[in-house]
């Protein structure tokens, strides 16, 4: 069984490492292709670190451009590859132009195609990574979903046949960085466990509107008279801050530099609930037991706003949504699986 993987931004080269190494286990051969979309493989990054991620055997260098030229791009190069490596599987991951390309070239040439992180939906439907989400799972044969509404999701599609709940790679690789989590910045700070909230926001539509952002930050002022508010300040929002003159609205926030992931994990695993607009964060909270308020209109993830664990939240609800996330509830299990994800999804495969 030979299998070829097409990455192109972080999180797929994450998700790919954590199959790669099941698949060696399993006796599965792997070609990896990255497309040369964004991401440099020479960072320093503590999943390359423990993953010990390794370099692609081909490297497309398509580079940056406009959604057409991109995709267009990977389409070109990727088919030469495809050409060469004859796979009897390819494996494309999440939602970008490079997901988009590769599903497309592959079904041409009639090899299957299995999308890793099917059936995920969000609104608006005309952005960039909806498209790339839909028309992907509706040229793959094999869609490995991470939750049991992705599946419900593309059974209202009409898509039923090769369909998987595996759970969600990414939990895989949470549990096996938990053990290495880190609290240096929770005691540096002098922090109280469940005594203080997490804020993260980052997205353009929530920094980049003046009015949003002055909103946001207004709210977290009124939350610190109740809670220590804890805001790692991500470059674009500290860029959009000063633009706008809002500099003064942190004054009774603790702002941070952003934090390394094993310092973060360790913030949210002793805080009382997050602020967030960051897709992972939300289900990392989750799994750290914590309760998230999400500054987004929809989500990727409705499974934990629809079990009532993590809520959607206008900028000037947030105080109100907080008294809402405040209250214990039971914590939803295994939402996005048990952890055995990559074990799931490599036995399907050998199973073809």
């Amino acid at each position: 069984m030979k299998v070829l993987s097409l990455v192109g931004a972080r999180p797929q080269i994450i998700k790919e490492a954590v199959l790669h190494r099941r698949f060696k286990e399993k006796g599965i051969k792997e070609v990896l292709v990255h497309s040369g979309q964004h991401y440099d493989y020479n960072m320093s990054d503590v999943f390359f670190e423990i993953l010990q991620i390794r370099k692609p055997d081909y490297n497309l260098n398509v580079g940056s451009g406009t959604h057409g030229e991109m995709t267009g791009k990977i389409m070109i190069e990727f088919e030469k590859v495809l050409l060469k490596e004859r796979p009897d599987l390819v494996l494309v991951y999440g939602d970008t132009n490079t997901t988009l390309a590769r599903a497309l070239v592959s079904a041409k040439l009639k090899i299957p195609v299995a999308h890793v992180e099917a059936g995920i939906r969000q609104k608006p439907k005309d952005m960039p990574e909806e498209i790339n989400r839909v028309v992907t799972d509706h040229v793959s044969q094999i869609l490995f979903c991470p939750s049991e509404l992705a599946v419900e999701n593309l059974r209202k599609e009409g898509i039923t046949e090769g369909v998987y709940f595996t759970g969600d790679v990414m939990y895989d690789l949470f549990l096996k960085m938990k053990p290495l989590f880190r609290y240096d910045l929770f005691r540096t700070l002098g922090l109280k466990e469940n005594g203080y909230i997490v804020c993260t926001i980052h997205r353009d539509f929530n920094t980049d509107v003046p009015e949003r952002l002055r909103e946001i930050l207004e709210q977290l002022r009124r939350l610190s008279k109740r809670y220590e508010v804890v805001f790692p300040v991500h470059p674009r929002t500290a860029k959009r801050i000063r633009e706008f003159g809002l500099a003064e609205l942190l004054n009774e926030i603790l702002v941070i530099e952003p934090a390394d992931y094993l310092n973060m994990m360790g913030l949210i695993e002793k805080s009382r609930f997050v602020i967030t607009d960051s897709g992972g964060l939300q289900k990392e909270a989750y799994w750290c037991g914590k309760r998230a308020i999400v500054v987004m209109p929809d989500t990727g993830w409705r499974e934990l706003v629809e079990a009532g664990w993590n809520v959607l939240s206008e900028p000037d609800e947030i105080t109100e949504k907080s008294e809402y996330i405040d209250n214990h509830v039971s914590l939803p299990e295994n939402v996005y699986g048990e952890g055995n994800a990559s074990e799931k999804l490599a036995e399907v495969i050998l199973q073809l």
